[in-house]
């Protein structure tokens, strides 16, 4: 059976006239995306500019280069089980989610 590639997801927050408002700040995000069983895993950052968010059926990259996040990208590793959270985390965080390679957008 061949493995299916993983499912590239770039989370932002739509503002008025298309300019994306800030998600929140580093600890904002990491406490809202925690609501969502989406955390560390213990260890520490691997000093490439993010810091790893595990969640279910997904890998969150939360940026520690700035001190206000104003996107994310979450690597889906099994549909099935994330796509229910995902959903649930956009409608209430008010979050967008783009699928990067179809371009295709989901919430707000």
């Amino acid at each position: 059976m061949a493995r299916s590639k993983r499912r590239q997801i770039v989370f932002t927050r739509p503002g008025d006239g298309g300019a994306l408002t800030p998600l929140g700040s580093r600890k904002e995000v990491e406490d809202a995306l925690a609501r969502f069983n989406t955390a560390r895993d213990g260890s520490e950052p691997k000093g490439m500019g993010t810091l790893m968010l595990y969640g279910p059926g997904m890998t969150v990259e939360l940026p520690t280069s700035f001190d206000t996040v104003s996107q994310l990208m979450a690597s889906v590793n099994d549909e099935d089980i994330a796509w229910p959270v995902l959903v649930r985390m956009c409608r209430d965080l008010q979050w967008q989610m783009m699928d990067v390679e179809s371009g295709r957008v989901f919430g707000q």
